[in-house]
């Protein structure tokens, strides 16, 4: 175990807690992995200096994170990120750790006028004139040693950070929305990358069509595939495709040769793991069948297109109204949901636009549109305009 490394990240913790906020980023490699490897956690605190950054590496130092895995825990503690989605997925897996006080800047930068899903250099020369080499973004951050461009690249990316943050904070607060985006971010905090096979089942191609014999024993090969996977480190996809997973369900071969007229198997795959497949098929025929679920399809009506493109006007509307991103409000699939509630009369308080900031800005006038108390008019400018 690397003292020095301990030492460096008591210290960031310590700073942390003292400060009330702290940067992160990482670097990881997806791509041929079950699951993503951290290759780098570059940390950014506040120090009597300016900004103190160091780079953790946890494939050279055998470090304890559990000073940080505190921080990042503890919702008094501000967490600043870029794009934190798989930011947070990964160090809540890695450090085992809740990410509490997420603060993401690309969230941030929608509610103050700037367009969704901004880039963190477009974002960092938009609102702090900081231009980044970005220079090693497709380098191999599992290759070690890490050269001298890939330090500097990883710094550079929670360099400033910190600072944009408070930028976008004050423009924030100027237009009186910081809480919608705080509300926003909240969402990042539930966040994970695990594969629950429950939550993977619905989504097999064609499992609907299986009786529930069948999808008993997808089931089950669908449990052996993400054990198996996980255990060589490799994706699902590469021991077994999801279109032969169904077909092997639905063919229940009892032997390896009968596993030979199966498409999608190959010899390679046959030979390794012929008998472990043939024994996860047999759990499934002994496993109790899985029902179809027999929930009703929402109902739909032809004049449901023409209400959506009504109610996508309003929205975008109001975003450019209010100089805000149209994707923070609402997606077409929202308003479809919002559509079928209405015609069915029913209150569906889970969809996002009904909800929160969304919902005093534009979910009560949706409901309003549908029931014909809002009427949209063009003005004389060519503007779209709401009115009751």
């Amino acid at each position: 175990m690397s003292s020095s490394t301990d030492r460096i990240v008591h210290e960031l913790a310590a700073a942390a807690r003292e400060t009330g906020r702290l940067g992160i980023d990482t670097e990881f490699v997806g791509e041929g992995r079950y699951r993503p490897l951290l290759c780098l956690a570059q940390i950014a605190v506040d120090a009597p200096n300016g900004i103190r950054i160091e780079l953790l590496d946890p494939l050279v130092d055998e470090f304890d994170p559990t000073p940080l895995a505190e921080v990042l825990a503890d919702p008094e503690i501000e967490i600043v990120l870029h794009a934190a989605r798989q930011d947070v997925a990964l160090l809540k897996r890695t450090w085992k750790t809740e990410v509490r006080g997420v603060f993401d800047t690309q969230v941030a930068a929608g509610f103050a006028g700037l367009r969704a899903q901004m880039g963190y250099d477009a974002l960092l020369r938009e609102m702090l004139r900081v231009k980044l080499q970005k220079s090693a973004s497709f380098t191999r951050w599992e290759q070690r040693p890490l050269s001298e461009e890939q330090r500097r690249y990883a710094a550079e990316d929670v360099q400033h950070l910190l600072q944009l943050a408070v930028a976008l904070q004050n423009r924030l607060v100027e237009s009186g929305r910081l809480e919608w985006a705080v509300e926003e971010c909240r969402a990042l905090e539930e966040v994970h990358d695990s594969r629950d096979p429950a939550d993977l089942f619905p989504r097999l191609p064609r499992i609907d069509r299986l009786d529930p014999a069948q999808r008993a024993v997808a089931y089950a090969l669908l449990e052996w595939r993400e054990e198996t996977a996980e255990q060589v480190d490799r994706p699902p996809s590469t021991v077994l495709q999801d279109q032969t997973l169904v077909e092997l369900a639905k063919r229940r071969p009892t032997s390896r040769e009968r596993l030979k007229q199966i498409r999608g198997l190959s010899e390679a795959t046959l030979h390794r793991r012929g008998d472990a497949l043939v024994q996860a098929i047999a759990r499934g025929r002994d496993a109790e069948p899985i029902p179809v679920e027999t929930e009703r399809p929402p109902r739909t009506d032809p004049a449901d297109p023409a209400l959506v493109v009504l109610a996508e006007t309003l929205v975008r509307t109001r975003a450019e109204q209010e100089e805000l991103a149209y994707e923070l409000l609402a997606s077409r699939a929202d308003l479809q949901r919002i559509i079928t509630s209405w015609r069915d009369g029913r209150d569906d308080e889970q969809i996002r636009t009904l909800q929160g900031w969304r919902g005093d800005l534009v979910g009560t006038d949706l409901i309003d549109l549908l029931e014909g108390r809002l009427a949209l008019r063009v003005d004389g400018d060519g503007r779209v305009v709401a009115e009751r």
